[in-house]
């Protein structure tokens, strides 16, 4: 499933009204969670977005690090368009945490066992580093505090 392509501009300093013809055929599939592809000039930027319904309007997040990667501010027009998300958590799993996670198997049936959102907070956490031997050693820590019995996000990543 995907959409066709369509233009969009901020609606605040990080949201993007969702036209309601194309949240309503995602969310009508059962895809409330999408991959976006954003394009603005020469420069595409591709994320995980989700579909909110708020005062009756089809939103969605755009952080300031995506207007940034794509060079877009609060008056520009960008094209936007939308696939079903086929990642089993909502984001991409990095490769650092999955490899973790499949040599921990205890850790592993405690990260199964939340929620998904919270699944795709831990996610993000290993995500927002970009060196790789940190993205390992955060998710050794994450998962050795996940056996301890931490369940808080911001303690996941404290040394006890």
């Amino acid at each position: 499933m995907e959409s066709n392509p369509f233009e969009i501009s901020l609606s605040g300093p990080h949201v993007l009204i969702i036209p309601d013809h194309i949240a309503e055929a995602f969310l009508e599939a059962g895809h409330k969670r999408v991959e976006v592809k954003a394009t603005f000039e020469d420069k595409t930027v591709a994320f995980h977005g989700a579909i909110q319904k708020r005062n009756g309007q089809y939103l969605m997040i755009f952080g300031k690090k995506l207007q940034k990667a794509l060079g877009v501010y609060p008056n520009d027009y960008f094209e936007l368009q939308f696939f079903k998300d086929t990642s089993k958590y909502g984001v991409e799993m990095p490769e650092e945490l999955a490899a973790v996670l499949m040599s921990d198997h205890e850790a592993a049936q405690i990260f199964e066992s939340f929620t998904d959102g919270k699944k795709r907070g831990i996610i993000y956490m290993v995500l927002g580093y970009k060196n790789s031997q940190t993205r390992i050693d955060k998710s050794l820590r994450i998962c050795e505090n996940l056996k301890r019995g931490i369940r808080k996000n911001p303690d996941l990543l404290k040394s006890f």
